[in-house]
């Protein structure tokens, strides 16, 4: 093995590193990303890779957008940093408030700014028992997520999450997270169960599990419209239409983790939209600005507002926020990164080119297609005892894996 250079020494001696085997990095060192542009990042070799998960699903115009840098620079002179609390505001966030509720799937009255789908998904949990508590259910507080859900890596925020990477060892989940099946057909559909008949029983599962911890105590359950890091799995169809009418018949809040799926991902403004069901409240980060600056937004219906008013006429002030939440400059890119999306067609523009990516892709693996499904981000799936197939992370809820032909070598 070649000897660490002095910038990976450093490196090395200095960052805690997410997502990494800290042991063995401390052998084989970063990759060191000295700039880009465009789809293309270069290492500090001077090497140039295709950027084909866009960082971590998130940089969705690119690198080095001209329009964005000057707006971060223009809007750093103007005002370089303020906060929201105590009834102070600028004109960034109220735009950026403006705008997301314009473009929301859903009605929403209010939108409140934190900095991660971490802490957008912990603002989610704090709402849904601030208005339990005013509505006179402080015993319903249990919230229900998924097995293989990704919505963060905050205390709360990671008991919503179903990966036991997430959980081992530091004493997560909390009690009061529960979570319920993994919607993936292709690993968890019993012998001959259709998309409909799995679909199905994942419901029953569902309305099973509130059953059995009692619907007066569970208060919400949260979603990601394609679970994306716990591998990109595209629900079967008529999945969330199921969902949502058990969460209905349990007075169960239902939050759309938009934070991977939201400007585009799936070919449409947000991911609840493609799959068809609508939720109560919203999560979106990551390409909101297009991950040039760190923001994220809460988006919350009118029935939220109305509980944070009735707590405070009783309690006073609303006891929560973040230093940087809406912070000028970050509002400020988001607000050109969605006027960019809008103006520049661009969630058009992969909706029509997703299909073109699957065509391509499927014959450059010699595979064939059982169903054409759009999208164009895939994860494959490996197993001894299946063949293998791939899920389109843009794919409708109807869509089919694509099928190695049992002649191809994989």
């Amino acid at each position: 093995m070649s000897p660490l250079s002095n910038l990976a020494v450093r490196d090395v001696e200095t960052l805690v590193h997410p997502y990494i085997n800290l042991a063995s990095f401390r052998e084989t060192g970063p990759l060191v990303i000295e700039r880009a542009q465009g789809v293309y990042v270069y290492d500090s070799n001077g090497k140039a890779y295709i950027e084909g998960m866009a960082g971590l699903w998130c940089t969705a115009l690119g690198y080095g957008n001209d329009e964005l840098v000057e707006t971060a620079a223009e809007q750093m002179r103007k005002l370089s940093f303020a906060h929201l609390f105590t009834g102070k505001s600028h004109d960034p966030a109220i735009e950026l408030a403006e705008k997301l509720k314009e473009i929301a799937p859903v009605p929403i009255s209010k939108v409140f700014f934190c900095n991660s789908g971490s802490e957008a998904n912990d603002t989610q949990i704090k709402l849904v028992w601030y208005l339990n508590n005013a509505r006179g259910k402080p015993q319903k507080k249990k919230i229900i997520s998924r097995v293989k859900a990704y919505h963060g890596v905050t205390v709360a925020a990671a008991s919503l999450t179903g990966l036991p990477g997430n959980h081992r060892d530091f004493d997560l989940p909390l009690p009061g997270f529960l979570h319920t099946s993994c919607p993936h057909h292709y690993r968890f559909a019993q012998d001959g169960e259709s998309e409909e008949e799995f679909a199905s029983r994942l419901a029953d599962e569902l309305e099973a599990l509130i059953v059995k911890e009692g619907p007066e105590t569970v208060v919400a359950f949260i979603a990601e419209p394609v679970m994306g890091a716990g591998g990109v799995i595209v629900p079967p169809k008529s999945y969330f239409q199921k969902i949502m009418a058990v969460c209905a018949r349990h007075d169960l809040f239902v939050i759309s983790d938009e934070v991977i799926c939201g400007f585009g991902r799936l070919g449409t403004m947000f991911g609840c939209e493609k799959l068809g069901f609508r939720p109560q409240a919203i999560s979106v980060a990551k390409a909101l600005s297009s991950a040039y600056l760190p923001i994220a937004a809460v988006m919350i219906p009118e029935l939220m507002y109305e509980a944070l008013l009735v707590e405070s006429k009783k309690l006073g002030a609303f006891g929560h926020g973040f230093t940087y939440g809406g912070h000028p400059v970050s509002a400020a890119v988001a607000v050109k990164a969605i006027e960019l999306y809008q103006r520049d067609r661009i969630i058009e523009k992969a909706a029509r080119r997703a299909p073109l990516f699957q065509a391509r892709r499927s014959a450059s693996i010699r595979w064939s297609a059982k169903r054409a499904a759009s999208g164009s981000l895939a994860a494959w799936n490996w197993s001894p005892t299946r063949r293998a197939s791939v899920r389109s992370m843009r794919s409708t809820a109807s869509a089919r894996p694509l099928s190695a032909s049992p002649r191809t070598k994989a």
